[in-house]
């Protein structure tokens, strides 16, 4: 016999589910918006953006695959658009001299430059975004997810 769709647990399971696609809607939104954003005034990509970020985070670079886990892509999603980065000389690409197939990225002083300011704008495009936000509401957010992160984080036993 199926339980009732009435019950604490089927009430639950749906708040929860209705959660879910609310975070999916609202991050949909922003981020469609500062891809747009980004194209349009800044003739980059979130993308970019991204890989420029995680460079930013880790000043020693980082080995192409720790770039890729860093963004949560396959290798190869993120190869052209490294290549890219190098060609406008914002990314420098060095083989490790223990394993030429490694490589390693880093940002050149220049992409520090460029990072600094997309970074400002991206920030300024965040708080115009998110402006009918509440501080108190952000931080409220901002704790319970952050919370849900943290119980949700891979465990070193995880897949044995």
């Amino acid at each position: 016999m199926l339980a009732s769709s009435h019950t604490p647990q089927a009430n639950d399971k749906r708040l929860k589910a209705r959660l879910w696609l609310e975070l999916l809607m609202v991050n949909r939104q922003i981020e469609t918006e500062l891809r747009s954003r980004f194209r349009q005034r800044l003739k980059s990509s979130l993308p970019r953006f991204d890989v420029m970020a995680a460079l930013a985070r880790n000043p020693d670079g980082l080995r192409m695959s720790e770039l890729a886990g860093e963004l949560l892509v396959a290798n190869g999603n993120i190869t052209a658009l490294v290549e890219r980065l190098v060609a406008d000389g914002l990314v420098e690409r060095a083989n490790m001299p223990r394993d030429r197939r490694t490589v390693h990225v880093h940002l050149t002083p220049k992409g520090n430059a460029e990072f600094t300011r997309m970074r400002a704008v991206h920030d300024d495009w965040l708080h115009e975004i998110l402006g009918h936000v509440p501080a108190a509401d952000a931080r409220t957010v901002l704790t319970l997810v952050s919370r849900f992160a943290t119980a949700n984080e891979p465990t070193a036993t995880a897949g044995l």
